[in-house]
């Protein structure tokens, strides 16, 4: 007969040792990041002079600034009109070129096409390389360079937005190749198909949904870049709005803010009804209705509507070059100025002062993501409708999120600097603001998405909303949170670059006055540090998102 009842310890026998979760390197990276966006806040706040004084100061000089500004005094119907149409006109005619060499440029890269050799050894390092550079440095410093090689005006613009497009269009499409499908292009292959035929007539087919996707949301990018763009002078509604600062005529400026936030608010919200159209899936019996031959498949609606959108944006596509003006004229006159900044370039000239600059901005860039990231936590749960308390609360925050996410970051440094004067204090306050909209964005639609059972099981048992918050949502939010905090990290640094072109501190100063007195061996020096540091960050991201997620 045996006993259930537990064995007695003697008092000699030592105590069990106490259960502990093992230590992982998620765990040290974690903390690594903690204690790096500590540290970088505390740095950034020192290095500005940021203080409770100082940031009262600021608020009370930024409050007589809008009490200026208001009522806001709007342009002439069609002189604002030609402006706007300018920057869309813009904005397409450059999301158009990068495409076109995104394509080409994406399938060198891409490690193999599915079911095909690998890449030539020489070409895919070589189109690597092109997609991180175009990625690396910022629209508004390809705009600064364009504008001394063509001259003022939309052309600049343009070729600005297209050959920063590509880095993004270009990457992205190159996962899409590399993650499709490997047999049915193995089957094209094997009746003999070139490499070429192969990816023209069923890979690309394969991965075009993907590509208009991209496309759509490299286009409403641009169309929020190409709106600060005439601030260098590239063109756009914003040569109106650095006109009007410039005259200190602030009336004016709050009216063509006006404007510029709402034609990217109504265009955003168009983007988004398109990606969702073309998002849909389309399952065989629409593609071929009953009764209908394999060999015919027909015209019908969503087929006619396809083609009528396609139609719709080449047209609009050369439309938008032939307002460029691209003369050949032009092109070859612009050669010179081309062949003098890059023989200029080299050897590139470094120096103390270029490090202090980029250095003021990695500073103010990952202060104002650490503090933004926490903000944009804030007004998440304020707004997200499964953890919202009041759901009059979160319908106006969410409103308040989005039209701050309207204004682009260099509007709001443009503003900072005329209330508080030039220097780092401005820019950092200007990409407080956006890092927090953008990270309220962010964590809202990664909350909204979450698994509800676990809350609503703790509600269901008694929990209190701190509590079912804490064990049932948090766990599930934390991949989505990190994620998130380190692109919003990632986009302040690369804006903190170009915030110095309008005096609010950082490398951008340097950049734009090194061009103006011809010293293009500064240039050269600004840009590859610019690349050197924006790769490490996006580096280090990549890494931490491994091991975290």
């Amino acid at each position: 007969m045996t006993s259930t009842e537990p064995a007695v310890r003697t008092k000699h026998e030592p105590d069990p040792p106490t259960l502990r979760p093992p230590l992982e390197a998620r765990t040290g990276v974690a903390a690594g990041l903690l204690a790096g966006a500590v540290t970088a806040t505390w740095v950034t706040f020192w290095w500005i002079g940021l203080s409770p004084a100082s940031l009262a100061a600021g608020l009370g000089d930024t409050r007589r600034l809008l009490e200026r500004m208001l009522p806001p005094d709007f342009p002439a119907a069609g002189d604002i009109a030609t402006l706007i149409l300018e920057t869309l006109l813009i904005a397409v005619a450059g999301t158009g070129l990068a495409t076109l060499a995104s394509v080409p440029l994406a399938f060198a890269a891409a490690r193999a096409a599915p079911g095909g050799r690998r890449s030539r050894p020489v070409a895919r390092p070589a189109a690597r390389m092109v997609i991180v550079l175009t990625r690396a440095v910022p629209t508004l410093v390809f705009a600064i360079l364009f504008v001394r090689v063509f001259g003022l005006g939309p052309l600049a613009g343009a070729l600005a937005v297209a050959v920063h497009s590509v880095g993004m269009i270009a990457k992205l499409l190159t996962d899409a190749i590399e993650e499709a499908d490997p047999v049915p292009a193995e089957a094209v292959r094997a009746c003999g198909a070139r490499e070429i035929q192969v990816a023209v007539s069923n890979v690309l087919p394969r991965v075009l949904p993907a590509l208009v996707s991209i496309v759509l949301y490299r286009l409403d990018i641009n169309i929020r870049a190409s709106a600060v763009l005439g601030v260098v002078g590239a063109g756009g509604i914003g040569v109106a709005l650095q006109t009007a600062l410039g005259s200190l005529d602030y009336r004016r400026a709050t009216g063509i803010i006006c404007l510029i936030t709402i034609l990217i608010l109504l265009l955003e919200l168009l983007s988004v009804a398109i990606r969702r159209r073309s998002g849909h899936d389309r399952t065989a019996a629409a593609v071929l209705p009953a009764g209908r031959a394999r060999a015919d498949v027909g015209w019908d609606r969503d087929r006619v509507l396809r083609f009528a959108g396609m139609a719709a944006a080449v047209v609009l596509f050369l439309a938008s070059l032939w307002s460029l003006d691209p003369s050949p004229g032009r092109l070859a006159d612009s050669w010179s100025n081309v062949r003098a900044i890059l023989t200029g370039m080299w050897p590139p000239a470094f120096s103390g002062e270029i490090f202090t600059g980029v250095l003021e901005s990695l500073l103010m860039a990952l202060g104002a993501a650490s503090v933004g990231t926490l903000g944009g936590l804030v007004l998440a749960l304020l707004t997200a409708a499964n953890v919202a308390p009041l759901r009059p609360l979160s319908m106006v925050v969410r409103a308040l999120v989005v039209v701050i996410r309207g204004i682009p970051d260099l509007v709001y440094a443009l503003l900072f600097v005329a209330a508080l004067g030039l220097g780092p204090f401005a820019g950092f306050l200007a990409l407080w603001i956006s890092c927090t909209a953008l990270a309220a964005k962010f964590f809202t639609d990664s909350l909204e998405v979450l698994d509800p059972v676990p809350h609503e099981a703790l509600t269901s048992v008694g929990a209190t909303r701190p509590q079912a918050f804490a064990a049932g949502i948090w766990p599930q939010f934390v991949p989505s949170f990190t994620a998130n905090g380190l692109f919003v990290a990632d986009l302040a640094l690369r804006e903190s670059i170009v915030l110095g072109i309008v005096g609010a501190g950082g490398i951008g100063y340097l950049m734009q006055e090194s061009i103006a007195t011809l010293r293009y061996d500064v240039t050269g020096a600004i840009v590859i540090s610019i690349a050197v540091v924006v790769y490490g960050i996006e580096a280090l991201a990549r890494l931490a998102r491994r091991h975290l997620l």
